[in-house]
């Protein structure tokens, strides 16, 4: 897509291991358009986050990347590590899993702040700092002035994500990545930081892409599902498309295990049988295919090319999909 912000095109990721390369991701295309959401969801181990780190620059130092990661007109593989420096943080930016390992635990919320806003925006100390006070306000921190002399230690986990996310839009990036940003939060704060992100993501227009292991994160959240399994994307489709009828047996599995209000207490969840498969020991056919309930022969030879669905911007990688009624299984 030509007006797309950002285009990943057949990109690969392996990375040597004593065991043998292991491919992290596996020949993944997306697109995203300024001011929408991309959801991208599966199991650890899938592929999430070693996606979102080629679109940073931000692999393994002995990774090999293959494919184009082209954001705003430009290939990030091929540019220079000054001008990649300088494009993350100002129109490129990433909230972290880990508000306690990606904030720097010996220097100050207001040193963090201003530092960021300082090197991109290029603002003397007094503009940054009231700038950084203006941020944290916009993210629900109380008492900001008196934030800004804190270390992280000093802030409870909801508030270290808040002033993540306020380090990561100080500069009005276009496009900001959310790489599992509520893992560590309990329910009632998951719920707050992310309505906060879809209400900043709305107000500044910018492209987010929500990168999580619950569909429920990104049902109502996100414009566009894209789900992994192996390092591959095996269904990507317009959100309500994908709820309403989805094809990848996968991406059911997914759904099922999602905790519902109407469940009797202790009933015990629906799990997906066996094992993600070992990524340094490819098998021939659909990588699924061994925890799969419709699997048949042919699953186990081939591997399943993404297939457009009946719906337009729907596709899916499947020899037998489920064919859904209204979201129920025929």
């Amino acid at each position: 897509m030509s007006g797309a912000l950002l285009s990943i095109q057949d990109v690969a990721v392996e990375l040597p291991t004593p065991r043998g390369n292991l491919r992290a991701v596996d020949r993944v295309n997306l697109t995203l358009e300024a001011g929408r959401t991309l959801g991208v969801v599966g199991e650890s181990g899938c592929g999430k986050t070693m996606l979102s780190r080629a679109i940073l620059q931000l692999l393994p130092k002995k990774a090999r990347l293959s494919g184009r990661v082209m954001f705003a007109g430009q290939d990030l593989a091929r540019l220079e590590p000054e001008s990649l420096r300088k494009l993350r943080g100002r129109d490129l930016a990433v909230v972290f899993q880990d508000p306690m390992t990606s904030l720097n635990p010996v220097l100050t919320i207001g040193t963090q702040l201003m530092e960021t806003i300082q090197e991109h925006l290029e603002l003397d100390a007094a503009a940054a700092k009231k700038r950084s006070i203006e941020l944290l306000t916009a993210v629900g921190i109380p008492a900001p002035e008196q934030r800004l002399t804190q270390y992280p230690h000093q802030c409870s986990g909801g508030m270290r994500q808040r002033i993540a996310i306020a380090i990561a839009l100080s500069c009005e990036p276009k496009l900001l990545i959310a790489d599992e940003p509520t893992t560590a939060l309990d329910v009632t704060i998951q719920a707050q930081i992310l309505d906060l992100l879809a209400r900043e993501q709305r107000r500044r227009h910018m492209a987010m892409i929500l990168i999580t292991h619950d569909l429920g994160v990104v049902a109502g959240r996100a414009d566009e599902v894209a789900v992994m399994y192996a390092g591959r994307v095996v269904e990507r489709a317009p959100t309500p498309a994908l709820f309403k009828r989805m094809h990848m047996p996968y991406t059911e599995a997914l759904l099922a295990a999602i905790p519902k209000l109407e469940t009797a207490p202790h009933t015990p969840l629906p799990a997906i049988s066996g094992r993600p498969p070992d990524p340094t020991r490819p098998v021939p056919g659909c990588s699924f295919a061994p925890r799969c309930r419709y699997a048949a022969g042919r699953c186990h030879q081939a591997k399943p090319d993404l297939s457009a669905a009946e719906t337009a911007g729907h596709f899916y990688a499947c020899f037998h999909p489920i064919r859904m009624a209204e979201g129920i299984g025929a």
